[in-house]
């Protein structure tokens, strides 16, 4: 016992326990992590060949076989795949005129499937957006008071104070956001398509970005007021009170004229 007590004293002894303690994490690691490293780099792999596949079938006529870009397509190297999922999801791509301002959302020619295939090809030839999680779009964990804040700040000069669009110069229109889904209204503040300008989270964080997400899906519960009006503003509602109710004392002071007489 003595002798087993002097060893464990030993002050080489922390040394060995140190060494005895990193082979024995090595062993594991190496036991339970390589078989599901290698799948899932095999389906990552996979994926980016199926994406490459489409995309030379349906995006490199324009873009370039490498997606180096073209006279009338722009590069996509380092866009990421948050840019792709956007214009693919939305339908902006492919694009069916090419001499039109902006490309128009349309219903999606490819399914969830191809979009992130392609996504994820896109995403390999370099750095760029990738597509938010779940958390990240979730406006139940957003506050509408702060979006609404942050919407009226960075977006409502374009796509109006509710989110219903607006018309922009030469031609360009700020869509509506009432169909865009929270995932694409994250990666369309993130990458900027087209006219938009994009915000990286100096300028808005992923907190703020769930908040204007929190705050645009508000916006499309029914109008305590019953009637909406089309959420633009002062036009319809002006126009409202022209039209119903100037127009309703028009025609009762006709009736009463008449009923005088």
């Amino acid at each position: 016992m003595k002798a087993l007590a002097a060893s464990r004293r030993h002050r080489f002894a922390p040394v060995v326990l140190l060494l005895l303690a990193l082979l024995l994490t090595g062993v594991a690691y190496a036991t339970l992590s390589p078989g599901s490293a290698s799948a899932s780099t095999e389906d990552s792999r996979e994926e980016i060949e199926a994406g490459e596949a489409l995309f030379a079938a349906n995006c490199s006529t324009c873009h370039g076989l490498d997606a180096q870009g073209t006279d009338i397509a722009p590069s996509l190297i380092g866009v990421g795949a948050a840019a792709v999922d956007f214009q693919v999801s939305t339908g902006r791509m492919p694009m069916a005129d090419v001499s039109s301002p902006q490309n128009e959302r349309k219903p999606p020619q490819m399914n969830a499937e191809q979009t992130r295939q392609l996504s994820a090809y896109v995403a390999s030839l370099g750095p760029g957006p990738a597509i938010p999680s779940d958390e990240q779009v979730d406006p139940a964990l957003g506050s509408a008071a702060r979006g609404q804040e942050l919407f009226r700040t960075n977006c409502s000069m374009c796509h109006n104070a509710t989110g219903a669009g607006g018309a922009l110069s030469d031609g360009k229109v700020a869509p509506s956001l009432y169909e865009a889904t929270p995932t694409q209204i994250w990666e369309a503040m993130r990458t900027g398509p087209q006219p938009m300008p994009a915000f990286n989270e100096a300028a808005i964080d992923d907190e703020g970005a769930r908040d204007i997400i929190a705050y645009l899906m508000e916006q499309r519960e029914t109008s305590p007021a019953g009637i909406s009006l089309g959420n633009i503003g002062p036009v319809t509602e002006g126009l409202w009170v022209w039209i119903v109710g100037i127009g309703s004392l028009i025609g009762a002071a006709v009736w009463i004229g008449a009923k005088s007489s």
